[in-house]
């Protein structure tokens, strides 16, 4: 892989340091449980069709009292799209060459009252260059304290850059977080954007917006946590737990872009498919 020029360079730094403060949070969560389970961290290492190397990325991954399973992956990873893949990528039809960057998380909870979440956020570089990402919460047992609360932070968010991100991204979400087969939601959305030009003078305007979704997700789903980590439930609530995730797992095999991306790619199979849950039911 070439060597990252200073826009490639900053975007992976960020998403490093992202990675490094919200995986001690939640350790925090697991300290204040009374469990001592921490992140366990495997690098890995990518070849390109070619035979160069390619890049790589870091899996973390973490088996908690309160998270039963979670996941915070980073990976810098470049070279040239198959000729197929290529045609689906803007900048890529010209020039297969690319970079990305970017991280993605995905936790699932013990206790069925806490809601699931899904967050990433990405650089891409082909003859063009753009972020996309987003964050969206997946309760199994929805709340409404708990969704109004994850929404206003996004809002705040979306508002310090433009009025209209909010809801454009929200209802971007909930058209993509969907399950056609099935006609529902995967979750209670949050939002969702793509191909956010940083051409010239909008990277950095639309890496403030990146950086700041990232810190809007710290900042906000840790509280949720903390607030309904206590809370008792039965094994019916366990059932509907179980249930919902099927829906999760169907959505991220069927209809996700970034697992599509990872696995046309060459990326790592443990990494892409880390935001599976550790167990789940078909009824």
């Amino acid at each position: 892989m070439d060597a990252l020029d200073p826009q490639q360079q900053a975007a992976r730094d960020w998403f490093e340091s992202l990675r490094d403060r919200i995986t001690a949070a939640f350790e925090e969560i697991e300290r204040e449980a009374g469990s001592d389970a921490a992140f366990t961290y495997i690098p890995w290492d990518r070849t390109d069709e070619d035979g160069s190397p390619g890049g790589g990325g870091v899996r973390g991954q973490m088996t908690g009292k309160v998270f039963e399973k979670v996941g915070v992956n980073v990976s810098t990873v470049g070279g040239r799209f198959s000729e197929e893949f290529a045609k689906q990528i803007p900048g890529a039809e010209e020039d297969p060459s690319f970079f990305a960057t970017g991280i993605s998380l995905v936790a699932h909870m013990t206790n069925p009252h806490v809601p699931a979440v899904h967050m990433n956020t990405r650089f891409l570089t082909t003859t063009r260059r753009w972020f996309g990402g987003g964050a969206d919460l997946n309760p199994a047992i929805p709340n409404d304290e708990d969704t109004a609360a994850f929404h206003a932070r996004l809002r705040a968010a979306c508002a310090a850059h433009d009025p209209t991100y909010y809801e454009r991204f929200k209802q971007w979400a909930d058209d993509y977080f969907f399950l056609p087969h099935r006609n529902v939601h995967r979750g209670v959305g949050g939002i969702f954007y793509d191909r956010l030009d940083a051409e010239g003078d909008m990277f950095e305007p639309h890496f403030a917006f990146t950086r700041d979704v990232g810190e809007a997700f710290l900042d906000i789903f840790p509280k949720i946590v903390r607030q309904r980590m206590d809370t008792p439930w039965s094994e019916a609530d366990h059932d509907r737990l179980l249930d919902f995730r099927s829906r999760y797992v169907e959505f991220n095999l069927l209809y996700d872009r970034g697992t599509l991306f990872g696995l046309k790619t060459g990326g790592n199979v443990d990494a892409i498919l880390m935001s599976l849950p550790p167990m789940a039911r078909w009824s």
